[in-house]
């Protein structure tokens, strides 16, 4: 029993021992314990928004014409007959001045039944309409008032609106875009310095175009009309690029 407790205390005692520092030694640092990490937003970024506008005014070298042929009787084949003879006439008067058939295309043709009724609302009847629409490019602008003379006098009764445009485009819309891009630029460049800073390297752009046909005139014809009760004026197109730009600040 007593060489047992001997045998216990030199254990620990060399356990001791064994854990102590040296001298001249420092006793090893703790571990040290790791920050907690920051929660922080990284920094915006710095940049100039800005719109630039490119805007370039052409001549129009097309017109469209939409002609319409209108007969009604109370016999549905003879508002067919009365319209179809107006509306060979019409045609007609289009090839004489040189129109391509090609460019003549028809884009509506209604029968419509009315019912017609009398001043103590008897019905007296049904009416027939008939409606042939015709929708014309005209290629030469010069011959455009006599056109539209000519096919009045021949049976037309409606000229459901006239449209100017530019057949090709792509010159007048690179240079739209160019003036847009520039005027984008200008005004960065002129933002920055107003602001102190330095304008640094285009990040986004983005480009819209707009270049709708120009709407000149809508009427209806008639008996007696002719070219110089016409109120033709080509006008101009107007080609519109809009650019949005997004500058990094240095």
């Amino acid at each position: 029993m007593r060489n047992a407790l001997l045998l216990v205390c030199l254990v620990t005692a060399l356990a001791l021992s064994a854990c102590a520092v040296p001298p001249g030694q420092a006793a090893p640092a703790a571990a040290p314990q790791s920050a907690p990490a920051q929660q922080g937003i990284p920094p915006q970024a710095r940049t100039i928004s800005v719109n630039g506008v490119g805007q370039v005014t052409l001549a129009p070298d097309v017109a469209y014409v939409s002609i319409g042929v209108h007969s009604q009787s109370d016999n549905v084949s003879e508002a067919l007959s009365q319209n179809n003879q107006k509306a060979q006439a019409v045609a007609g008067a289009l090839r004489e001045l040189g129109i391509d058939p090609k460019d003549v295309q028809t884009s509506g043709f209604n029968v419509v039944p009315q019912q017609e009724f009398g001043p103590q609302g008897e019905q007296l009847g049904i009416v027939y309409s008939v409606d042939n629409t015709v929708y014309v490019t005209v290629r030469d602008l010069q011959i455009l008032g006599q056109l539209l003379d000519v096919v009045v006098r021949s049976g037309a009764n409606s000229i459901n609106g006239i449209a100017f445009d530019v057949l090709d485009k792509s010159k007048g819309l690179a240079e739209a875009r160019q003036l847009a891009v520039e005027s984008a630029q200008s005004q960065a460049a002129e933002m920055a310095q107003y602001a102190g800073v330095t304008l640094g390297e285009l990040q986004t752009m983005n480009v819209y175009t707009s270049s709708p046909p120009t709407p000149i005139f809508e009427g209806k014809g008639g008996v007696g009309m002719d070219a110089a009760q016409v109120p033709i004026s080509a006008g101009q197109v107007i080609l519109r690029v809009e650019v949005g730009a997004v500058y990094a600040i240095q």
